[in-house]
């Protein structure tokens, strides 16, 4: 019995067999999304090649990789041609790839990416370059398809919310290859009436009939517009270039049309609020003011007049009773001092002035010559110095110093020759 038993190589050895003899696998033909790409030092690609329900590994040798003019990325929707075999060490088939190119969808997702990133790096969709879509607009321009349910229901929802705003339609292309140009052709126009907001965009429809609003063109007619622009392109999952650069972007045609007008039923509400309001509140100040008013006509002042000029009179005649006492009291005070001056001593007698001056000199000069060291020599003193210092006790000095003695008339050089009490 254990001779009916092989090794999983074996089992697996031959399995690949069947894979490598199968004609049908030896060239095949798959679509699909890459996910986990990794590229290799060496220049090999491994990748999964998915769908909305299956998976399988895929490798693409250096060989091979080298004629790709694209950079395979996550996401990228991909057709590949190779042969499909089993990988011995995990068991796995996988397919190995010899060519691969990009499948339409795929390349428009890569176009929105780059030019998304693009002009994001540009600034386009800063919400400082944003402009406030108007509250009450009087006119509203849309640039979309004249026919459709796109323009039908834009009308009829501003007809139930506002049927007071007039809408001015510039029929535009919004597929197919001259739409991009057309959509900016019309936009342009639009910006020359005198409108307060710009509608752009159309239903909803697969990504190939979106194109155009992802077109770089639409972008920046869309940016460089005078007019706020609200986008509103397809349904509410879809998202376009447009919506990412307009000043707003709705979910659908119907969502921009409310965006754009207000309800007239709500603002009707709100006016009867604020004139309610208005009403009430004006009423209150009237009735404030009758009563400040009856208080002012029952005022004691008010009718007793007089009484408040008597006040008035009293406190000005107090007033100038006590200027005219500074005056007086400011004028006898510089009196006294005027008298006191001109009947002083010194005023009357300025020889005396100098004398005393005079007799003040003869002191000072006096006290000079009680300090001048010069008289104290002529008395016979004199003055020892050692070393340009003052010489005041013999501990200041030793044997065969130097000293110089200064007398009235002269200076005398010696040497210490002894030094003792």
């Amino acid at each position: 019995m254990q001779n009916n038993y092989i090794t999983i190589t074996e089992f697996t050895r031959y399995l690949k067999s069947k894979f490598d003899y199968d004609e049908n696998l030896k060239k095949v033909y798959i679509k699909g999304e890459i996910s986990n790409f990794k590229a290799h030092t060496r220049g090999h690609f491994y990748f999964t090649l998915k769908d909305e329900n299956s998976r399988i590994n895929a490798v693409m040798f250096a060989s091979s990789t080298k004629n790709i003019k694209f950079k395979p990325v996550d996401g990228m929707k991909v057709l590949v041609t190779g042969r499909v075999t089993i990988y011995e060490a995990t068991g796995g088939y996988q397919i190995y790839v010899e060519d691969m190119v990009e499948d339409g969808i795929g390349n428009l997702y890569i176009a929105f990416e780059q030019l998304k990133e693009k002009l994001a790096k540009e600034g386009l969709f800063n919400k400082e370059h944003k402009r406030k879509i108007p509250r009450c607009p009087n006119k509203i321009g849309i640039v979309t398809a004249s026919t459709g349910a796109a323009i039908k229901d834009i009308l009829t929802t501003i007809k139930r919310r506002y049927p007071i705003c007039e809408t001015i339609l510039f029929p535009s292309l919004v597929q197919g290859e001259l739409a991009k140009e057309d959509i900016v052709k019309k936009i342009e126009l639009a910006n020359t009436y005198d409108i307060d907001t710009l509608i752009v965009g159309r239903g909803g429809g697969s990504i190939e009939d979106l194109w155009p609003f992802n077109e770089e063109i639409v972008a920046r007619a869309i940016y460089n517009s005078r007019v706020p622009v609200i986008s509103a392109v397809g349904h509410e999952i879809d998202f376009t270039i447009a919506d990412f650069v307009a000043d707003l972007r709705a979910p659908t045609p119907t969502a921009a049309a409310e965006l754009a007008v207000p309800d007239i039923n709500t603002i009707i509400t709100y006016l009867d609020t604020a004139r309610s309001r208005s009403y009430n509140s004006l009423t209150n100040i009237i009735e404030n003011k009758k009563l400040v008013l009856d208080k002012l006509k029952d005022s004691y002042v008010l009718k007793n007049p007089s009484n408040m000029y008597e006040i008035k009179e009293q406190k000005l005649d107090l007033l100038i009773d006590n200027l005219n006492k500074a005056m007086n009291r400011n004028i006898e005070n510089n009196n006294v001092r005027l008298f006191k001056l001109s009947n002083s001593y010194i005023l009357n007698n300025p020889s005396m002035l100098y004398k005393f001056k005079s007799q003040n000199l003869d002191n000072i000069i006096s006290k000079l010559e009680v300090l001048n060291p010069m008289n104290t020599l002529k008395r016979g003193y004199a003055i020892v110095r050692s070393k340009n210092k003052v010489i005041s006790s013999i501990n200041s000095v030793k044997v065969k110093d130097k000293i110089s003695i200064n007398l009235k008339d002269g200076n005398i050089e010696t040497e210490v020759i002894k030094v003792g009490e």
